[in-house]
């Protein structure tokens, strides 16, 4: 069976080359038609510009084409600063600097020409058609293993045994001066936010490196593996990069985005944007790893239960359900996102759009608020944060699924505990302050509270969080620092569902520590950085903040010793409890 993942890996190999490659495969040639703005005192200026500046030629290198279009908007906005047709509205003339990425996204996309989009149907199939039909044929055999977990290399990979600490505190420390470089010019210059995250980046670290680490009697060991994962590596670059052009240049990736206007159109009647694009991309990895998942772990019921919901609720819910109600002229929305991790909710466009689209509109924003309020709080009393994290959320799905062949990178240090407890807090703490802000600024109208600007507020928390931290790093770091970088450090419904389950929650891992042999399977395959193997030796039971209910523990341990329940017991008191095996000539007692 090995020959059929071999000829598996090559389609895909062979598909991902090509998706690259289609990058490339299209010309670009302006007009005054193609270029589109919001108003045709705009056209004007930048068709003037254009033509001024030699734009009427047709470009083979997209590169060269974007750079002079934005010389040619840039002249435009510099010309356009007076008023001479005495507008009321200034800004139907003048050109605004957040106007710029859309205007060159609007045109590039209607310039582009050539191979690629007189040929989407053929380029499609050979790229994700040929993708997920080799991906497929890689996990066919898995099928055919032997039932459960196995001693399979996954340390020795050249793709999934990580890198050494020395490794991650160079790329942590890379990725926080470049996410800030980035974000001083991405706030035009403004060195104020890029400088509050330094100052606290830099308290986090102490706290964690020094004050903290003087009350130890023992320094922490990291208990990560070490190694030179060079094709994990090369992995984690491809989706960093990928990232960053999502999210920052997707004027980039407009040949991507073609491939997938065919599907937009149906679903929802619009032209695919670079949301839809990754949804679509989004569905499929879930689903296709979705199926690695179940044959990795048929062996467990639960695995393949809380598989299909991950994949269901991403399909439909974030997927379809949004593009169908766009369809019927309705409000996009995602019925299973909650604020904070859905931290546009609150924003003053998303409060005006619903509650303007009648009763529909109104429902989905009581629908949002009553989540919040009442169904995280009292689901998660009874079903622990597992409910969202493990079963429903989009995020955990991706990675459970694409990310699960790197769930063991995950630091089960004492120190990555501490940061653990400070980012995530931290940013819950940002994602409230910045929703009191848009509220203050929605019902009182005044952008300014006290010396801050609620608008300057949420675009650096959109950067920085949404962006940056739950994009680049939460996903691009699953092969080189495991799966649940984000989930574990940064998501802040992930600390709101956290703190339920530490202080009031049913849920609990219980554990027989007479049955423990110390294996370490439960330790190492704890995406949440867990040393669950130091609870299950003391027969306690786990209840961390952290822990997502997956349950992954639980289907590799041979020995039958752990087990998810949603207990009666008070947490506070259960989670002291030391149960022990007494075993004596006369009696057998449990303390």
């Amino acid at each position: 069976m090995q020959w059929i993942k071999y000829t598996g890996t090559v389609l895909f190999l062979f598909a991902l080359c090509i998706f690259t490659a289609s990058l490339f495969w299209s010309n670009y040639a302006i007009s005054e038609d193609k270029i589109k703005v919001k108003t045709e005192y705009h056209q004007s200026a930048i068709v003037t510009a254009a033509v001024k500046n030699g734009m009427n030629k047709v470009y083979s290198n997209q590169f060269e084409f974007v750079k002079d279009l934005k010389k040619s908007i840039k002249d435009a906005q510099k010309n356009n600063q007076g008023n001479p047709f005495n507008l009321e509205n200034e800004w139907d003339y003048k050109i605004g600097d957040w106007e710029i990425k859309n205007y060159v996204y609007d045109t590039v996309r209607a310039s582009t020409t050539g191979y690629l989009p007189n040929n989407k149907t053929l380029i499609f199939f050979l790229t994700f058609g040929l993708a997920i039909f080799g991906g497929l044929l890689f996990i066919l055999p898995d099928f055919f293993k032997p039932l459960g977990i196995k001693n399979n290399g996954i340390y020795h990979s050249s793709l999934t045994k990580g890198i050494q600490f020395s490794g991650r505190k160079i790329l942590l420390f890379g990725a926080l001066i470049s996410t800030l470089i980035f974000g001083y010019f991405y706030s035009s210059k403004d060195i104020f936010w890029p400088l509050v995250t330094l100052l606290a980046a830099g308290l986090i670290a102490y706290l964690v490196f020094f004050r903290l680490k003087e009350k130890d009697h023992n320094p922490p060991r990291s208990a990560s593996p070490n190694g030179f994962a060079i094709f994990g590596i090369i992995a984690g670059a491809y989706l960093i990069v990928f990232y960053i052009l999502l999210y920052w240049f997707p004027h980039f990736i407009l040949n991507w985005i073609l491939l997938v206007d065919p599907i937009s159109v149906f679903l929802s009647g619009n032209p695919a944007s670079q949301w839809f694009l990754y949804g679509f991309m989004y569905c499929l990895i879930v689903s296709v790893m979705g199926i690695r998942m179940i044959a990795k772990y048929r062996h467990n019921k639960y695995q393949i239960l809380r598989t299909f919901s991950v994949t269901f609720f991403q399909i439909a819910f974030a997927f379809l359900i949004p593009e169908i109600l766009v369809r019927l002229n309705q409000p996009w929305y995602d019925f299973k996102n909650i604020w904070p991790l859905n931290y546009t909710f609150f924003f003053d466009y998303n409060l005006d759009t619903l509650m303007s689209s009648g009763g529909l509109g109104i429902f989905m924003l009581v629908w949002g608020i009553v989540l919040i309020l009442i169904g995280v709080p009292v689901i998660t009393y009874f079903f622990g944060k597992r409910w969202y994290c493990s079963w429903v959320c989009g995020c955990g799905g991706l990675a459970e699924t694409m990310g699960d062949p790197f769930r063991q990178l995950s630091d089960k240090s004492l120190r990555a505990w501490r940061f653990e407890r400070y980012t995530i807090h931290g940013v819950l703490m940002f994602a409230i302050v910045m929703t009191i802000a848009v509220l203050y600024t929605y019902f009182s109208g005044s952008e300014k509270i006290l010396f801050l600007n609620s608008n300057s507020i949420r675009s650096w928390y959109g950067f920085l969080i949404g962006s940056a931290f739950a994009g680049v790093v939460g996903t691009g770091f699953y092969p080189l620092m495991g799966n649940r970088m984000w989930c574990r450090f940064g998501c802040p419904l992930a600390a709101y569902l956290g703190l339920v389950q530490k202080f009031k929650s049913r849920f609990r891992i219980t554990t027989n520590g007479g049955q423990c042999i110390s294996c370490g399977n439960c330790s190492t395959y704890c995406e949440m950085g867990i040393d669950v193997r130091w609870y299950a030796q003391r027969g306690q039971d786990i209840v961390r903040s952290s822990c997502v209910g997956c349950g992954v523990c639980s289907a590799v341990c041979p020995r039958g010793v752990l087990r998810l329940e949603n207990a009666s017991g008070d947490i506070s008191s259960r989670t002291d409890d030391l149960r022990t095996v007494h075993i004596s000539a006369n009696e057998v007692s449990i303390l």
